[in-house]
């Protein structure tokens, strides 16, 4: 399995789909603002990260507008926040067999760039 979340509106994930090319090599491609997100996708992602909190995006605009900054969120919280609103998801998130990417950093675009090429 090879699935690609992102937001096609996103500039940062437009880049690095341009670069990645996932849909060149397999990757069934979702728009999460479009289709939403799995629940099933998203427990896969918590799985292989190790946490809800490490696929969800405090850059979110709505995470301070929401007042989430100032309370202690739980694991449960994070994951019921991100099947809410999609802009919770860190993007773009590469979901392999055995492997989660999320985000941007570069660390995270070459390990989702080895599990495409590889």
């Amino acid at each position: 399995m090879k699935k690609a979340f992102t937001l096609p509106t996103c500039k940062t994930c437009l880049r690095i789909f341009d670069d990645l090319q996932p849909e060149q090599n397999g990757c069934v491609v979702v728009d999460i603002k479009a289709e939403g997100i799995d629940p099933e996708d998203l427990d896969k992602m918590k799985q292989l990260a190790g946490s809800y909190e490490a696929i969800f995006s405090r850059r979110a605009m709505k995470f301070r507008s929401m007042g989430l900054a100032d309370k202690k969120l739980t694991e449960a919280d994070y994951r019921s926040l991100i099947l809410e609103e999609y802009t919770f998801l860190k993007r773009p998130v590469f979901l392999f067999d055995d492997q989660v990417c999320a985000g941007s950093a570069k660390a995270s675009v070459e390990a989702a760039r080895m599990a495409l090429n590889g």
